[in-house]
């Protein structure tokens, strides 16, 4: 459902040795507001000075109450950052948005309605889900949050590597090839005991990955209380290899969908969480789940 907003404060957070154009996005955009909006507002720019500091950006940005709109001019990663701490603000009335400046800016590209600006400017808000991410043992541990999908084994890290390179067919190939060669299945336990090896596991909130691998046909489904399951079981290399320059190209399709899904690691494992790689330790539960539409976005 959408409601008509009007925001306290608007807080736009960028990197300012972003490869990209974050600064000049985010002036841009400062500047462009205060043309647009009809309301007075506090508008201010919040340079992040290291890896990390816009979650503490975003948390200190919301946690004061009010109506606060935090804005990240960043790709997936700085966006992920953003999203974790406006979660951690603990603000029912905080709502966050992202204006793309990164490599592939997935989650713009699959969300996006219609110009930021415009939305921020009609208060145009909306909810959707979001993952939450759970390792360790008890709903007391630790919990982060993408906004996008959490990956383990081959396909995010070739959705990633194709997103680093050129677009078409061939170079695509290529990629893949490239790293295809160096991978290798993993293992996990089931919640039912059993062991299963993988060569891939996606939870995805969003249809698409790195520009051009398109997990899933659930463009619709952003705030239905569930997230794709993209999982491919071990098989020869070569049906792997179809499987992936399938996602690349023409798309999986459509794939389960799960309000949670639960494993526990049996050796160490890494995982990418909206495109930024983390890790687990092995013999480690872990769990995630739908955030029902947990946050309150616009755009």
């Amino acid at each position: 459902m959408t409601s008509a907003r009007t925001f306290e404060s608007i807080v736009i957070i960028f990197n300012p040795n972003s490869t990209g154009d974050a600064r000049r996005l985010a002036e841009g955009l400062q500047s462009e507001l205060k043309g647009l909006l009809s309301y007075p507002v506090d508008i201010r720019l919040q340079p992040t000075a290291r890896a990390g500091h816009a979650v503490e950006l975003a948390r200190d940005a919301v946690s004061g109450g009010g109506d606060v709109l935090v804005v990240s001019v960043s790709g997936d990663g700085g966006y992920n950052e953003v999203v974790n701490g406006v979660m951690q603000g603990g603000n029912p009335q905080a709502v966050c948005a992202v204006l793309g400046a990164g490599n592939a800016n997935d989650h713009r590209r699959s969300t996006g309605t219609q110009p930021l600006g415009e939305a921020i400017a009609a208060g145009s808000v909306r909810s959707i889900d979001l993952l939450r991410v759970r390792t360790g043992k008890g709903s007391d541990s630790p919990a982060e949050y993408a906004h996008s999908y959490v990956g383990f084994g081959l396909t995010p890290v070739v959705a990633i590597d194709l997103e680093k390179g050129s677009k078409g067919a061939l170079k695509e190939m290529v990629s893949v090839m490239r790293t295809f060669s160096k991978f290798e299945p993993f293992e996990i336990r089931q919640a039912d005991g059993k062991r299963r090896r993988l060569d891939s596991l996606v939870l995805a909130n969003i249809p698409e990955m790195a520009k051009y691998a398109t997990l899933s046909d659930a463009d619709d489904k952003l705030a239905d209380g569930k997230f794709e399951v993209v999982l491919f079981a071990h098989r020869p290399k070569w049906r792997v290899l179809l499987m992936a320059l399938r996602a690349a190209t023409m798309g999986l399709g459509d794939q389960p969908s799960m309000s949670s899904y639960s494993f526990t690691t049996i050796e160490p494992l890494a995982y990418q969480i909206d495109g930024e790689v983390k890790s687990v330790d092995a013999n480690v539960p872990v769990r995630i789940e739908c955030a029902p539409a947990a946050l309150s976005t616009l755009g």
